[in-house]
C-alpha cells in the first residue's frame, strides 16, 4: 500500500515538513490538529473559539482526505487544563450528536504551546461510516 500525505491550506506544524495527516489504504491518522485559524494564521484568544476552530479543522482534514465525520473512530484531545471539558463537550455533541455512533475519545492534559489550549488527533477509517 502507498502512504498519502494530507495537507490542508492554512494548517501546518509551524513550517516543519510534517503533513496534518497521513493515509494508508483507507486508514487516516492525523498529527496534532490545532486551533490555528487557516484564514488568519493565528490562534484565537478565547477557549470557546479555540475549541470551535480545532473541531472545524478536524472537518477540514477529513474533507481533504475524502472522508466524513462518520469515518472517525478515535479522537484524542490534548488540553492545557481539563477544566475546559464542558466547552469541548459542547462541540463534541454538535459534531457527533448520535449517542449510538460516536468515536472513542481520550482527553489528556499536556503542556501545549503557550497560547494553545487544545489540540486534537483523530484516527478514521475512510469510507466505512
Amino acid at each position: 500500500m502507498t502512504r498519502r500525505s494530507i495537507e490542508v491550506p492554512g494548517l501546518h506544524h509551524g513550517g516543519l515538513p510534517i503533513p496534518v495527516a497521513s493515509v494508508v489504504g483507507n486508514l487516516l491518522v492525523s498529527g496534532g490538529i490545532s486551533p490555528l485559524d487557516p484564514a488568519t494564521g493565528s490562534i484565537p484568544d478565547s477557549t470557546e473559539e479555540q475549541v470551535e476552530t480545532a473541531f472545524a479543522n478536524v472537518r477540514r482534514v477529513l474533507e481533504a482526505a475524502g472522508g466524513r465525520l462518520e469515518d472517525v473512530v478515535k479522537c484524542t484531545v490534548f488540553v492545557q487544563d481539563k477544566s475546559i471539558r464542558p466547552v469541548i463537550d459542547k462541540y463534541w455533541l454538535q459534531m457527533f450528536p448520535d449517542e449510538a455512533s460516536r468515536p472513542a475519545r481520550h482527553t489528556l492534559r499536556i503542556d501545549l504551546a503557550a497560547s494553545m489550549q487544545i489540540q486534537l488527533e483523530i484516527t478514521a477509517v475512510l469510507g466505512e461510516g
